[in-house]
């Protein structure tokens, strides 16, 4: 299937690879122009000028992109000169709401969109591991799945348009609250002059045991925050997630706003594109000795 990816990012550049390899991968588009040239000469695709311009020549988008507006801007330039029956994926963390609008809009020009936000960092998008959880119609899905398999290791069909984003929210407020008990567990155990590589490995064993605390323990400790997932990224969901908890309760969810929180604290100090795992700069600073 003749596959096209719009925003080549560190996750958008990745799945292009692995699609290159798997001989799927037709054009690229990007924002600035001297990202795209890199990766079509590094993977022998063509280069699109816009967004319409790949979609005319593309059965399936993949669409890698930071926000709302974005995605929506990208299928609103695509619209008129899709392909009928065309597949748009959406890989993006958006609102659900953004994810039913993009799905009406394609199917007045008879064309088709699957929210597929993924989940597993920049790692998993290197290796092709990524975890893709699947909002839109399942059949759609069926007819995409062997090109997604080039891209993620575990494809999850969830249900109607909105469903796959939904379903990432759970992620993000869970993996907002890992972060925080991890860091904060973390810091505690370095207050207590543990030997500290030690404790990691033996937690890592037990009932405590996270992939978060795995990939990211060590690397805290040293005071590594390569970005796996930026820290403001991950603001930037969860300010979503808030607003999709306030459209059914007004009921704070503590985990959200604390993380909201602390986030932003650390994006005012410049830390905004390190690892989400640079929380842990606060933990420990709140329990240093004094």
């Amino acid at each position: 299937m003749k596959t096209g990816v719009i925003g080549l990012g560190a996750m958008g550049a990745n799945m292009a690879r692995n699609l290159a390899k798997a001989g799927q991968l037709v054009s690229v588009y990007n924002r600035t122009l001297s990202t795209a040239e890199a990766i079509a000469s590094e993977c022998g695709c063509s280069i699109s000028m816009t967004p319409s311009e790949l979609a005319k020549q593309c059965e399936l988008i993949i669409i890698c992109v930071s926000r709302d507006a974005d995605v929506l801007e990208m299928v609103n330039s695509m619209k008129d000169r899709i392909n009928p029956a065309a597949i748009i994926v959406d890989t993006s963390t958006v609102s659900s709401e953004t994810a039913k609008q993009a799905a009406q809009t394609l199917k007045e020009v008879s064309a088709y969109f699957l929210d597929c936000p993924v989940s597993g960092g920049t790692e998993g998008a290197k290796n092709g591991t990524l975890a893709m959880m699947v909002g839109g119609d399942e059949t759609i899905l069926d007819k995409a799945r062997p090109v997604l398999d080039s891209i993620a290791g575990n494809i999850i069909y969830i249900g109607p348009s909105g469903s796959g984003q939904a379903t990432k929210a759970v992620n993000q407020i869970m993996a907002a609250g890992i972060n925080q008990a991890v860091t904060e567990a973390l810091a505690f155990g370095k207050a207590m002059d543990l030997p500290m590589d030690k404790v990691v490995d033996i937690v890592s064993t037990g009932a405590a045991g996270n992939w978060f605390l795995e990939h990211r323990g060590k690397t805290m400790l040293a005071g590594t925050y390569e970005p796996g997932f930026k820290l403001s990224l991950h603001h930037k969901d969860l300010s979503i997630c808030k607003e999709m908890a306030t459209s059914i309760s007004e009921n704070a969810l503590p985990i959200i706003e604390m993380t909201l929180i602390h986030y932003q604290r650390l994006m005012d100090e410049g830390y905004g594109n390190e690892d989400i795992s640079a929380l842990f700069r606060l933990k420990q600073k709140n329990l240093s000795r004094s």
